[in-house]
Protein backbone atom coordinates (compact mmCIF):
# COMPACT_ATOMS: atom_id res chain seq x y z
CA UNK A 1 0.00 0.00 0.00
CA UNK A 2 1.09 3.38 -0.84
CA UNK A 3 2.18 5.75 2.54
CA UNK A 4 1.60 9.57 2.41
CA UNK A 5 -1.97 11.18 1.75
CA UNK A 6 -3.72 9.00 -1.35
CA UNK A 7 -4.66 10.85 -4.83
CA UNK A 8 -7.72 8.06 -4.71
CA UNK A 9 -8.16 4.95 -2.58
CA UNK A 10 -10.19 2.36 -3.61
CA UNK A 11 -12.39 0.18 -1.02
CA UNK A 12 -13.19 -3.51 -2.56
CA UNK A 13 -16.01 -5.18 -0.67
CA UNK A 14 -16.69 -8.40 -1.08
CA UNK A 15 -20.11 -10.59 -0.73
CA UNK A 16 -21.27 -13.40 1.62
CA UNK A 17 -19.30 -16.78 1.47
CA UNK A 18 -16.60 -14.45 -0.05
CA UNK A 19 -13.57 -12.59 0.42
CA UNK A 20 -11.14 -10.56 -0.90
CA UNK A 21 -8.56 -12.68 -2.59
CA UNK A 22 -11.43 -14.12 -4.97
CA UNK A 23 -12.99 -13.10 -8.40
CA UNK A 24 -11.30 -10.24 -10.16
CA UNK A 25 -10.15 -8.39 -6.55
CA UNK A 26 -7.11 -9.33 -6.77
CA UNK A 27 -6.76 -8.42 -10.37
CA UNK A 28 -8.05 -4.95 -9.83
CA UNK A 29 -5.55 -4.45 -6.82
CA UNK A 30 -2.81 -4.62 -8.75
CA UNK A 31 -4.10 -3.13 -11.72
CA UNK A 32 -5.05 -0.14 -10.01
CA UNK A 33 -1.68 0.16 -7.82
CA UNK A 34 0.11 0.12 -11.18
CA UNK A 35 -1.81 3.50 -11.80
CA UNK A 36 -1.07 4.87 -8.36
CA UNK A 37 -4.45 4.39 -7.18
CA UNK A 38 -4.38 3.16 -3.59
CA UNK A 39 -6.27 -0.35 -2.74
CA UNK A 40 -7.66 -1.80 0.76
CA UNK A 41 -9.29 -5.38 0.64
CA UNK A 42 -11.01 -5.65 3.74
CA UNK A 43 -12.34 -9.23 4.86
CA UNK A 44 -15.83 -9.72 6.15
CA UNK A 45 -16.79 -12.44 8.44
CA UNK A 46 -18.88 -14.81 6.93
CA UNK A 47 -20.94 -17.18 6.70
CA UNK A 48 -20.41 -17.23 10.05
CA UNK A 49 -20.28 -14.14 12.11
CA UNK A 50 -22.12 -12.38 9.63
CA UNK A 51 -24.00 -9.30 10.08
CA UNK A 52 -24.58 -5.82 8.89
CA UNK A 53 -23.24 -4.42 12.11
CA UNK A 54 -20.51 -7.60 12.05
CA UNK A 55 -19.39 -5.80 8.12
CA UNK A 56 -19.60 -1.93 9.63
CA UNK A 57 -17.31 -2.46 12.33
CA UNK A 58 -14.69 -4.77 10.04
CA UNK A 59 -14.90 -1.66 7.60
CA UNK A 60 -14.24 0.79 10.37
CA UNK A 61 -11.70 -0.72 11.73
CA UNK A 62 -10.00 -1.27 8.68
CA UNK A 63 -10.72 2.22 7.17
CA UNK A 64 -10.18 4.89 10.35
CA UNK A 65 -6.63 4.42 11.00
CA UNK A 66 -5.79 5.78 6.98
CA UNK A 67 -5.25 9.41 6.25
CA UNK A 68 -8.33 10.70 5.11
CA UNK A 69 -8.73 10.53 0.94
CA UNK A 70 -10.90 10.94 -1.61
CA UNK A 71 -12.67 7.23 -1.47
CA UNK A 72 -14.34 5.28 -4.37
CA UNK A 73 -16.41 1.91 -3.03
CA UNK A 74 -16.96 -0.96 -5.36
CA UNK A 75 -19.51 -3.21 -4.20
CA UNK A 76 -19.63 -6.92 -5.43
CA UNK A 77 -22.74 -8.86 -4.49
CA UNK A 78 -23.92 -8.67 -0.77
CA UNK A 79 -20.81 -6.10 -0.97
CA UNK A 80 -22.97 -3.72 -3.07
CA UNK A 81 -25.46 -3.56 0.13
CA UNK A 82 -22.64 -2.85 2.60
CA UNK A 83 -21.64 0.09 -0.40
CA UNK A 84 -25.31 1.70 -0.12
CA UNK A 85 -25.52 1.25 4.02
CA UNK A 86 -22.14 3.12 4.18
CA UNK A 87 -23.06 5.85 1.54
CA UNK A 88 -25.89 6.11 3.38
CA UNK A 89 -24.54 6.77 6.88
CA UNK A 90 -21.94 8.93 5.75
CA UNK A 91 -21.35 13.22 6.54
CA UNK A 92 -19.26 13.75 3.63
CA UNK A 93 -20.11 12.26 -0.08
CA UNK A 94 -17.69 9.50 -1.42
CA UNK A 95 -15.82 9.63 -4.22
CA UNK A 96 -17.76 7.40 -6.02
CA UNK A 97 -20.13 4.03 -5.76
CA UNK A 98 -19.65 1.00 -8.48
CA UNK A 99 -21.39 -1.80 -8.07
CA UNK A 100 -21.49 -4.92 -9.52
CA UNK A 101 -23.81 -8.01 -9.48
CA UNK A 102 -25.82 -5.79 -6.73
CA UNK A 103 -29.36 -6.32 -5.51
CA UNK A 104 -31.39 -5.61 -2.35
CA UNK A 105 -33.65 -8.10 -0.90
CA UNK A 106 -33.65 -11.46 -0.15
CA UNK A 107 -33.23 -13.87 -3.47
CA UNK A 108 -35.02 -17.22 -2.34
CA UNK A 109 -31.23 -18.85 -1.95
CA UNK A 110 -31.50 -20.40 1.53
CA UNK A 111 -27.92 -20.50 2.01
CA UNK A 112 -27.53 -16.48 1.29
CA UNK A 113 -31.09 -15.07 2.75
CA UNK A 114 -30.83 -15.56 6.19
CA UNK A 115 -27.20 -13.93 6.41
CA UNK A 116 -28.01 -11.36 4.34
CA UNK A 117 -30.83 -10.59 6.60
CA UNK A 118 -29.64 -7.57 8.30
CA UNK A 119 -28.65 -5.84 5.66
CA UNK A 120 -32.41 -5.14 4.42
CA UNK A 121 -33.97 -5.28 7.72
CA UNK A 122 -34.50 -1.46 7.26
CA UNK A 123 -35.66 0.85 4.39
CA UNK A 124 -32.77 2.61 2.71
CA UNK A 125 -32.31 6.20 2.11
CA UNK A 126 -32.42 6.50 -1.11
CA UNK A 127 -32.57 10.28 -1.81
CA UNK A 128 -29.32 10.44 0.94
CA UNK A 129 -27.43 7.76 -1.19
CA UNK A 130 -28.16 9.78 -4.18
CA UNK A 131 -26.32 12.79 -2.50
CA UNK A 132 -23.41 11.29 -0.91
CA UNK A 133 -22.78 8.36 -3.66
CA UNK A 134 -20.00 10.57 -5.42
CA UNK A 135 -19.67 11.93 -9.10
CA UNK A 136 -19.12 8.81 -9.92
CA UNK A 137 -21.68 5.52 -10.46
CA UNK A 138 -21.92 3.23 -12.31
CA UNK A 139 -23.53 -0.51 -11.77
CA UNK A 140 -22.41 -3.70 -13.71
CA UNK A 141 -24.48 -7.28 -14.16
CA UNK A 142 -24.51 -10.34 -16.29
CA UNK A 143 -26.97 -11.05 -18.31
CA UNK A 144 -26.85 -14.91 -16.72
CA UNK A 145 -26.43 -14.70 -13.28
CA UNK A 146 -27.47 -17.88 -11.44
CA UNK A 147 -28.22 -15.83 -8.17
CA UNK A 148 -29.29 -12.41 -8.64
CA UNK A 149 -32.08 -12.13 -11.61
CA UNK A 150 -31.22 -8.59 -13.81
CA UNK A 151 -33.69 -7.47 -12.75
CA UNK A 152 -32.83 -6.95 -9.01
CA UNK A 153 -29.73 -5.29 -10.22
CA UNK A 154 -31.77 -2.86 -12.84
CA UNK A 155 -33.31 -2.06 -9.31
CA UNK A 156 -30.78 -0.88 -7.68
CA UNK A 157 -29.12 1.23 -10.74
CA UNK A 158 -32.98 2.70 -11.26
CA UNK A 159 -33.05 3.67 -7.56
CA UNK A 160 -29.04 5.16 -7.96
CA UNK A 161 -30.55 6.98 -11.37
CA UNK A 162 -27.01 5.15 -12.26
CA UNK A 163 -26.27 3.36 -15.85
CA UNK A 164 -26.58 -0.44 -15.64
CA UNK A 165 -23.54 -2.09 -17.77
CA UNK A 166 -24.84 -5.53 -18.94
CA UNK A 167 -21.87 -8.40 -19.34
CA UNK A 168 -23.04 -10.70 -22.03
CA UNK A 169 -22.17 -14.21 -20.56
CA UNK A 170 -21.30 -12.49 -17.30
CA UNK A 171 -22.67 -14.67 -14.77
CA UNK A 172 -22.49 -13.70 -11.49
CA UNK A 173 -19.26 -11.36 -12.10
CA UNK A 174 -17.22 -13.93 -10.59
CA UNK A 175 -14.51 -16.88 -10.83
CA UNK A 176 -16.95 -18.93 -11.01
CA UNK A 177 -18.96 -17.29 -14.49
CA UNK A 178 -14.48 -17.21 -15.63
CA UNK A 179 -15.24 -13.37 -14.61
CA UNK A 180 -11.43 -13.38 -13.08
CA UNK A 181 -10.69 -9.87 -14.86
CA UNK A 182 -12.80 -6.67 -14.74
CA UNK A 183 -11.47 -3.95 -17.40
CA UNK A 184 -14.27 -2.32 -17.45
CA UNK A 185 -14.34 -1.21 -13.49
CA UNK A 186 -10.60 -0.34 -13.95
CA UNK A 187 -11.28 2.20 -16.61
CA UNK A 188 -14.13 3.70 -14.78
CA UNK A 189 -11.89 4.53 -11.92
CA UNK A 190 -8.76 5.24 -13.90
CA UNK A 191 -11.58 8.22 -15.82
CA UNK A 192 -12.48 9.15 -12.32
CA UNK A 193 -9.39 9.32 -11.19
CA UNK A 194 -8.52 11.42 -14.04
CA UNK A 195 -11.36 13.73 -14.47
CA UNK A 196 -10.95 14.65 -10.94
CA UNK A 197 -7.78 16.03 -11.42
CA UNK A 198 -8.50 18.34 -14.16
Amino acid sequence: MRTGRAVLRVIVLHGAHGGPDTNWFPWLHAALNAKGIEVLRPRFPTPQGQSLDAWLDTYDLAVKPLPLAPTILVGHSLGAALALRLVERAVEPFGGLFLAAGFIGALGLPDYDTINRSFFAGSFDWAGIRQRKGSACRCWAGDSDPYVPLSRSQEVADRLKSPLDIVPGGGHLNSEAGFNAFPQLRDAIVAERNRARK
